[in-house]
């Protein structure tokens, strides 16, 4: 299995990110990289570049690997039974899209998980921090772990996808599919529809797609379902509140559902918040 990759800032969201990860590494039987970038503040006047002393640089690197190391035991004594993931720790100056980008290839990293702060609807919880830029650039599949997540083993996915884009989502889905199988959870295609256009042709359809998915993979825990509603994000909303699901993942690319949300009703004053970790999946090229 892949390594997962999980960027600490030591911060308490990111602290519970990380046990979030620590579990479900163990779930998949997987490796970790705890990683830090930091960045050492830089004075540049116009006439010149005054560069921080060095000594303070060191106290800097030497405080942020004194913090990845103890969150690394704090990790391995949170669950010590059944499998233990190898924790590698890792201290890179930089800002954390650079460090990332730096370090997806030269360690094979599978997955990121990453914490959020928690925000009112599911596009504040998109669109809060630092969480927007890492969307926009990963090339890997992108876990979101908000603070309200239980730290708990995921039995159940649901994949929100729009009706229209559903083929192109295929390779998202083959590629979470590898990862239920891990897990020995259930997928669930979720899609929000207002019924208006609900025929029996189209409920076929879903049943060939889904048939032809169970017989290619050879993975029958997955299935459809319909989230009646005539907003998409409310109905995402909706679904990530009484779904009976651990993780709602989804397929970022210009057009599709997931932009929707993000540059659509974002000002909209949700009454919910999202509990859910929100696994994002990089269109491919």
């Amino acid at each position: 299995m892949k390594t997962i990759l999980i960027p600490t800032d030591f911060s308490s969201n990111a602290t519970h990110a990380a046990e979030y990860g620590y579990q479900l590494a163990k779930q998949i039987k997987g490796n970790i990289i705890l990683c830090n970038a930091f960045v050492v503040p830089v004075e540049m006047p116009q006439s010149s570049m005054v560069t921080w002393p060095m000594y303070e640089y060191d106290e800097i690197e030497q405080s942020c690997s004194n913090g990845v190391k103890a969150l690394k035991v704090r990790l391995e004594k949170t669950n010590p039974g059944g499998f233990q993931p190898a924790i590698k720790c890792i201290n890179e100056a930089g800002a954390l899209q650079d460090v990332i980008s730096e370090m997806v290839p030269q360690h094979d990293i599978g997955l990121i998980v990453m914490g959020t702060h928690g925000a009112s609807g599911l596009s504040g919880f998109i669109l809060g921090n630092h969480s927007r830029q890492m969307i926009d650039n990963t090339t890997k599949p992108l876990l979101l772990v908000p603070p309200t997540a239980k730290v708990l083993p995921i039995k159940k996915i649901a994949f929100a996808t729009s009706l229209e884009h559903i083929a192109k989502d295929l390779d998202a889905i083959f590629e979470l599919i590898t990862y239920a199988k891990l897990l020995n959870a259930e997928i669930f295609l979720a899609y929000v529809d207002d019924l208006k256009y609900h025929t029996r042709d189209f409920k076929k359809h879903m049943e060939y797609l889904l048939t032809d998915l169970s017989n290619i993979t050879n993975y029958p825990l997955i299935y459809c379902r319909l989230v009646k509603s005539d907003n998409t994000e409310s109905g995402l909303d909706w679904l990530c509140e009484h779904g009976q699901m651990d993780i709602l993942a989804m397929v970022h690319r210009p057009h599709n559902l997931f932009d929707e949300i993000i540059n659509g009703s974002h000002t909209k004053n949700m009454e919910n918040h999202i509990t859910k970790p929100l696994l994002v999946f990089p269109a491919k090229a």
